[in-house]
């Protein structure tokens, strides 16, 4: 079984224009109804360095739980905002951006990737006490613009300090500005999930729809079961660049997944009502 999560908090968080909070909880109650095994639906960060977002507790406030087996997840960037996250009851997950590439993690977070390791364990501690699990986005994992060293070594040096020293078992290989291709995506999940067999590695790419196929079908093959997506490839992280290359297109994967006839949990029917409200929801 393929895990998808979809990520509308990835999708909205660059927008210019507001949407209203009503649009952006409506728009969750309905992917709440397709099936995803997780939406990644706000974030609790600085809503000077995020202004879409700093309605989140207020979004959550008006989600409808009651018939839904997704599961929700927040972004935080630090201990202050996982405060905040884990007094509500209803999140599951919380979800931290660590870079492996020292540059960009100075960028997204303002820490380095040793000050961002302190972070993720004293996280790590109020998850455990609060009951929520953590998900890790290592960020720049197919490689980056910046000249920082990249190869598999580096992404699974920090793999294995994550999941053996502070006990984070789902990982995400985020491709933050779209460098990923078939044979890293393979080199990397091949290697690591080999390597780490007890982890859940997950895929987060950022695709043009040309090549998101051919992204989807390696890390398939290489082992991977659990895709980030957002329908129709909105998004992208706005502390990465200025042209950014979108979120992979959740329909592209469920396409995929049904060609191959790959089992997945997602109500076509719903599915489609949300597309159509998501062209509502974003500028096209």
């Amino acid at each position: 079984m393929i895990k998808l999560i979809e990520c509308p908090r990835d999708a909205m968080q660059g927008l210019h224009d507001f949407i209203p909070t009503e649009v952006k909880a409506a728009y969750i109650n309905d992917l709440l109804k397709v099936g995803f095994d997780t939406i990644d639906f706000g974030s609790f960060v600085s809503p000077k360095a995020i202004p879409q977002l700093k309605d989140t507790a207020a979004v959550l406030s008006k989600l409808d739980l009651t018939n839904t087996k997704s599961k929700l997840l927040a972004i935080i960037a630090n201990e202050r905002g996982a405060n905040d996250a884990v007094q509500f009851e209803e999140i599951n997950y919380l979800g931290f951006p660590f870079s492996v590439s020292e540059t960009f993690q100075q960028r997204n977070t303002n820490s380095s990737i040793e000050q961002s390791l302190t972070r993720v364990e004293a996280i790590q501690n109020l998850c455990v006490k609060h009951n929520k699990e953590m998900v890790v986005y290592l960020s720049m994992a197919f490689g980056n613009p910046y000249e920082d060293p990249w190869n598999v070594d580096v992404v699974a040096k920090w793999a294995e300090t994550l999941h053996e020293k502070l006990d984070i078992n789902i990982l995400a290989l985020s491709d933050t500005i779209g460098v990923s291709n078939k044979e890293n995506i393979t080199y990397l999940f091949k290697h690591l999930i080999h390597e780490f067999p007890k982890v859940e590695f997950g895929a987060h790419l950022h695709s043009t729809p040309e090549t998101a196929t051919e992204k989807i079908d390696a890390a398939v093959k290489a082992g991977c079961k659990r895709f980030d997506g957002a329908i129709k490839g909105f998004g992208g992280c706005p502390m990465a660049a200025d042209d950014l290359v979108g979120n992979m297109a959740t329909e592209q994967i469920i396409s995929y997944l049904d060609d191959q006839a790959i089992k997945h949990d997602i109500d076509m029917n719903y599915f489609q009502k949300a597309e159509n409200e998501a062209s509502k929801v974003f500028p096209i």
